[in-house]
């Protein structure tokens, strides 16, 4: 893992008289990460299911990185959409114009999308945001003096704003693992990016993702979904998600709680996951996960996309997050799913001899989809249709 002993030290030292047990604990979580089975390239067999090994993995800690899934060429392009993005970037959160007096960044959208945070903070934790699922604040480090006063942190509904990113969507190898594990009628859910910039990036304190089947008589493990990270940049203890392996099996989990016999926000037993570029980790939702500000030197930017099983969703009532609280009917869930057709169409003509995935939704419908001279537009406000559970 790409990672210098001197981003750790800068991150611990922002914890004053803490700053030898967070030093401590970033080195002994990056070793306890490494030392899990529950790494290496993705995997089929010949029959084209998944390798056993990896889903008894995934299925025993929560999560899997999967290694160069995304090749450099598609890093670089995904990287360019990126920098292209951020140029775009309105001046400040109450502002509707860049830099150069241009129309920023989805300002004309219906549904949410860029979301700023104070450099440093943790804008979650302890408010009543995502239905409280974020239960406490974690420590908000001083940022220098020379930061922004805010900072993009989080992008909503990102497929809009990148083909890049929706290529990635597509990416079939990663569409076939979702119908592994979801099932083949498998649903979306919602994409962002999480931005992560050295010295301004946000906190986002421990959580669990799931709002709605905490209480289901037929909760398991796998209710509430999956997210996949794809990793532009890579990951580390000191910018990375952070996880507790197992706790997606738990049921809903009293974080305060957990937290007060930890002695701190330090949690006993949590680790970083940790991921070069071009790496792609699955992350169930139920998961108890949360990362640190990014006081350290690299940047981490994360591609984030997830899938449910389809009976998760239908005529399931919205836990109102992502989008407006509603029953989720089939056709709700066939309008969402639109944008898989669209990403696959994306896909295919940008690589023309590789074999696309073949959605089985939209094979038994007989839907198809192209992507032509409209481009992103054609899927301008897709999030409107997020399926929040």
């Amino acid at each position: 893992m790409k990672e210098f002993s001197m981003s750790i030290d800068a991150c611990a030292a922002h914890y004053g008289a803490d700053a030898d047990a967070m030093r401590n604990y970033l080195i002994e979580g990056r070793e306890k990460s490494l030392a899990l089975d529950n790494r290496g390239p993705l995997r089929f067999s010949s029959e084209g299911r998944l390798e056993t090994e990896i889903r008894q993995a995934y299925e025993k800690y929560g999560f899997y990185i999967f290694e160069g899934v995304i090749d450099e060429n598609e890093l670089h392009d995904l990287r360019e959409d990126l920098e292209q993005m951020s140029a775009k970037f309105p001046v400040d959160s109450s502002s509707r114009l860049t830099a150069l007096g241009e129309l920023g960044l989805g300002v004309d959208c219906k549904a949410p999308n860029l979301i700023w945070a104070k450099p440093l903070s943790d804008p979650l934790g302890g408010t009543p945001i995502a239905n409280g699922r974020h239960q406490v604040k974690l420590f908000e480090p001083e940022a220098s003096k020379d930061a922004p006063k805010e900072a993009p942190f989080v992008i909503l509904g990102s497929l809009q704003f990148s083909e890049a990113c929706l290529r990635v969507y597509a990416h079939p190898k990663l569409l076939a693992l979702a119908a592994e594990i979801n099932g083949e009628d498998f649903a979306p859910f919602h994409e962002s990016l999480f931005i992560k910039e050295p010295g301004v990036g946000a906190a986002v304190s421990w959580h669990q993702d799931g709002d709605t089947h905490w209480d289901n008589p037929a909760f398991d493990s796998g209710i509430h979904g999956f997210n996949f990270m794809a990793q532009a940049y890579g990951s580390t203890a000191v910018n990375g998600v952070w996880v507790v392996p197992g706790t997606h099996a738990q049921g809903k989990i009293d974080i305060k709680k957990l937290i007060a016999e930890s002695g701190s926000e330090r949690i006993e037993g949590a680790m970083p996951i940790l991921c070069n570029a071009g790496d792609v980790v699955i992350c169930n939702r139920q998961l108890l996960h949360g990362s640190f500000a990014n006081t350290g030197f690299e940047r981490r930017i994360t591609v984030n996309f997830g899938f449910h099983r389809r009976q998760s969703v239908l005529n399931v009532k919205g836990a109102g997050i992502h989008s407006e609280a509603a029953v989720y009917d089939a056709d709700f869930i066939r309008n969402r799913s639109k944008i898989i057709g669209y990403a696959i169409a994306a896909r295919k003509q940008q690589y023309p001899s590789e074999t696309p995935y073949q959605y089985q939704p939209h094979v038994q419908n007989e839907e198809s989809f192209d992507w032509g001279a409209a481009g992103l537009d054609v899927i301008k406000d897709y999030n409107l249709y997020d399926l929040s559970i």
